[in-house]
């Protein structure tokens, strides 16, 4: 599962579709979002490295942790410094994130990390990004991924509205091949984990495994697994719900399938509630099964009957229709009589629509 959320970010948008984005939640009881981040982060870079993917480079906005984090995680699988170069930039938020530092709003340290002295302009933050992926060169048509470590420590600068807009304006650029973030939820009310969740196509939520937080054993398990929950929007409306064991390994991170019943979470939690069923019952089935369309074969041996929107003649009807057409003589004219109904009906071409008027 993890897997087909790496292949989302990989392919990318359409032309004139916004890009996906992933929101990765955690919880004060299962506080692995960090990890996930991480593993995203390293898979991503790596299909970079192999030019399998839609984005040709990276930014990262660092505001949890230093950018010498991240490099050195990068260096420890393989990536050197040129290999960083070409691939990677990092805004440095962490650093300076207020410019008490330094007076400039933003300076080049490295080639791949940029300070950021003012992480409360929105717009500042948007346009670096955007001149780092200009930056990296290629033509415009190049397009680069977006990631963003701590989605919290920007709500403690700036209103939600400012970075709900941040979010929205980066999917719907032209240059953007996807996005995804990090986001503790017990720092802020729900309604802020709502709005970030409705502008995401992907939701991966960890959850404990042990709600008893008092054993002191359960909670070192929910500091070494959790379940990864996600759900995933698709085009056509559809939330398709997947779920992991999340494990913290000495290596890294890796995920396991847990058997659940899928279909009952479904059942239960997507599909509305309405005052009437939704599919048939068995009687049902049958009842209409067996109803006989007036077009359709009747078989069973008879004749044949098509219902031809009037009463049809019984056979010994059609007989005595035919003895009467023989006694006939066929000498005479046949004659139409034509009796009006009412005076609704249209009058033929030859009559005075007005005869009944005085004029």
């Amino acid at each position: 599962m993890a897997k087909f959320i790496v292949k989302s970010l990989r392919d990318g948008c359409l032309e004139g579709d916004h890009a996906p984005s992933l929101a990765i939640i955690d919880s004060l009881h299962s506080p692995l979002g960090s990890h996930a981040f991480r593993y995203f982060l390293f898979s991503f870079v790596s299909l970079v490295q192999n030019e399998s993917s839609q984005a040709r480079g990276i930014v990262l906005v660092a505001f949890y942790r230093s950018p010498d984090y991240y490099i050195e995680g990068l260096r420890s699988i393989g990536f050197d410094a040129s290999m960083l170069e070409k691939w990677v930039r990092i805004l440095d938020c962490y650093s300076d994130p207020l410019g008490w530092k330094s007076k400039n709003s933003e300076s080049e340290i490295s080639k791949i990390i940029t300070v950021l002295n003012n992480v409360k302009d929105v717009d500042g933050i948007f346009k670096s990004i955007l001149d780092l992926t200009t930056g990296s060169g290629g033509d415009s048509k190049t397009r680069f991924a977006v990631a963003f470590d701590s989605v919290n420590n920007m709500l403690r600068h700036s209103s939600l509205r400012s970075v709900s807009s941040l979010l929205i304006n980066l999917r719907s650029h032209e240059r953007i091949s996807c996005l995804f973030y990090l986001m503790h939820s017990d720092l802020h009310e729900p309604k802020f984990t709502a709005s970030l969740e409705y502008i995401s196509t992907m939701i991966a939520t960890l959850e404990n495994q042990n709600s008893d937080n008092n054993n002191i054993l359960f909670m070192e398990q929910n500091y070494s697994k959790a379940n990864f929950n996600a759900r995933l929007k698709k085009r056509n409306g559809r939330v398709k719900l997947l779920c992991e064991e999340m494990c913290i390994e000495q290596n890294g991170v890796k995920f396991n399938p847990i058997i659940t019943d899928i279909n009952t979470v479904v059942t239960q939690t997507i599909i509305p509630k309405v005052q009437f069923n939704l599919q048939l019952s068995e009687k049902e089935k049958l009842d209409r099964a067996n109803v006989v369309l007036p077009f359709e074969h009747q078989g069973k041996g008879e004749n044949i009957q098509i219902y031809d929107g009037r009463k049809s003649l019984s056979d010994n009807q059609i007989n005595v229709h035919n003895n009467n057409n023989k006694n006939t003589n066929n000498s005479e004219k046949g004659e139409i009589h034509y009796l009006r109904d009412s005076d609704d009906e249209r009058p033929d071409s030859d009559e005075d629509p007005d005869d009944d008027l005085d004029i």
